[in-house]
């Protein structure tokens, strides 16, 4: 006779705890065969994505591409066209070539409001000076100076390509671009070798290697003319004018980046994980462009009810300042040329246009998720944490109700209201969400673009993807967590 299996009933404490507590899951548990494998196909165009563009420039026009092929018009050709912009219209604003808003029109008025998803697209990088080259010791070396938050001292040894452009004496732009094929030279910030360093051990971190000596090794060849000064600085400047047509003032109004050199790659032998540099906070522009396009690939025969909006921003990593951050009026600009060129502007349908009226109805009835990345709780670094209120690799789209640092100044803290809207939104569409406070009370913080958004009185939350070792030359983040975020941003866009 076969044995029989008791089912343990399930005490009253336990199906109470059930009932009112929250316990968040690893999505990967939770995940099929069939999930799995379209999670490793978007990671897979998500590493594409990062390897083809580590930089601002170089993402908005892969991005700008892609519109184009999808059928969106720029918006300045839009204005120019006595045409109407009516429902399922797809248009997109080019903002310098380093930022980017884009958008599916709507059913619905746009002075009742738009969806928006909105990321950033640059990251933390070293820059050359407006006078860079220099020649020490028989070494030419670039200048530089670091942008945004960066741990100096982990960037020293890394191999670094240039990304950027230059103008040339006829004015024309010239794009750098090397260190990144296979047959590239690549760069880097030297460092003392243990044997010398007894001296540099003793001091902080964060006094170990300053700013100034982050320069970066471009060559050691010298020019062949016994009487020529500087001969190693000259040999490097003939190559550059003889590859990109440019003098050494012509650096003056260039734009290069050293960023890391290395390709996105798998991490662990579960290919779980994706290391790379730049997935702060390019992960989750990523997942925004692809929801947004998702919603336009539908818009032929499934016009979406209100407009949709993808907004990437610049500059973010420093403030948000400039005329490519979040703070110039670039969004503000975009809507009123939607609203100066849509068909059905003012509540009601009418047709009529009332300005700056509609303009400002527009802002305060849109919604916003602020797409951005979250620090992960790392293991080997627990005390700054607060587990029951940190995000976790692999459990889904980390919420943050508020950001800012030490007593939450300077980030942006959305309302009750709308934070149970979207979680209502992520649970009615079986999202994963999980918490996402960046750090204990008093041991950091940060902000985003949020802020800026919420000053024009657009509601709007944080929400993004967990990053390991943020801001480093090499990030990680779970690729489980980047479908999640792309599902979450696809269900707001669509029910909010």
């Amino acid at each position: 006779m076969p044995a029989t299996t008791t089912i343990e009933e399930k005490t009253e404490g336990q199906k109470l705890g059930e009932r009112l507590g929250f316990k968040i899951k690893n999505t990967w548990e939770t995940a099929t065969e069939a999930d799995m494998a379209v999670v490793e196909a978007f990671a897979g165009r998500y590493k594409a994505f990062l390897n083809a563009g580590k930089t601002e420039r170089e993402l908005t026009a892969q991005t700008i591409e892609r519109l184009r092929e999808a059928g969106f018009v720029d918006i300045e050709d839009a204005l120019r066209s006595k045409d109407v912009l009516g429902p399922g219209a797809k248009v997109y604003q080019n903002i310098h070539g380093k930022a980017l808003n884009f958008a599916v029109l709507g059913k619905r008025p746009l002075a009742e409001g738009t969806a928006i998803v909105g990321a950033h697209l640059d990251s933390p990088r070293i820059d050359l000076k407006t006078n860079p080259v220099y020649e020490d010791a028989e070494f030419a070396l670039f200048d530089t100076h670091y942008y945004g938050g960066i741990k100096k001292w982990q960037w020293p040894t890394v191999p670094l390509a240039l990304h950027g452009v230059i103008f040339g004496k006829d004015g024309v732009k010239k794009t750098i671009r090397v260190g990144e094929d296979e047959d590239d030279p690549v760069f880097v910030i030297t460092d003392l070798l243990p044997h010398l360093s007894h001296d540099y051990d003793d001091k902080k971190m964060t006094e170990y290697i300053t700013g100034e000596e982050l320069d970066i090794l471009a060559g050691s060849r010298p020019f062949k003319d016994e009487k020529a000064e500087n001969k190693v600085k000259l040999n490097l400047l003939n190559i550059l004018n003889e590859q990109y047509g440019v003098t050494e003032a012509d650096f003056a109004s260039a734009e290069i980046e050293a960023v890391p050199a290395q390709k996105a790659r798998d991490v662990g032998f579960d290919r779980s994980m994706i290391g790379a540099y730049g997935h702060d906070d390019k992960c989750c522009a990523f997942a925004s462009i692809e929801a947004v396009l998702a919603i336009a690939e539908r818009a032929e025969s499934n016009v979406p009810d209100k407009t949709v909006v993808c907004v990437l921003t610049d500059k973010e990593e420093i403030g948000s300042m400039g005329n490519t951050g979040a703070e110039a009026r670039n969004f503000e600009d975009f809507i009123a040329f939607l609203l100066a060129k849509s068909a059905n502007t003012s509540v009601g349908g009418n047709g009529s246009y009332c300005g700056d009226i509609d303009l400002r109805r527009a802002l305060t009835h849109s919604a916003m998720l602020s797409s951005d990345v979250n620090a992960a709780f790392d293991p080997n670094f627990a005390s700054v944490f607060d587990k029951k209120t940190c995000s976790y690799l692999g459990k889904g789209l980390a919420i943050s109700k508020y950001t800012g640092s030490r007593g939450k100044y300077g980030g942006s803290d959305a309302n009750a209201e709308f934070l149970h809207r979207v979680l209502g939104i992520l649970d009615k569409n079986g999202v994963r969400w999980q918490f996402g406070n960046l750090g204990k009370v008093d041991k950091g913080g940060g902000g985003t673009i949020a802020l800026h958004f919420a000053r024009l009185g657009v509601e709007v939350l944080d929400c993004g993807i967990p990053v390991l070792s943020m801001h480093s030359p090499f990030e990680v983040i779970s690729k489980i967590d980047l479908w999640t975020a792309y599902q979450g941003y696809l269900a707001f866009l669509q029910d909010v």
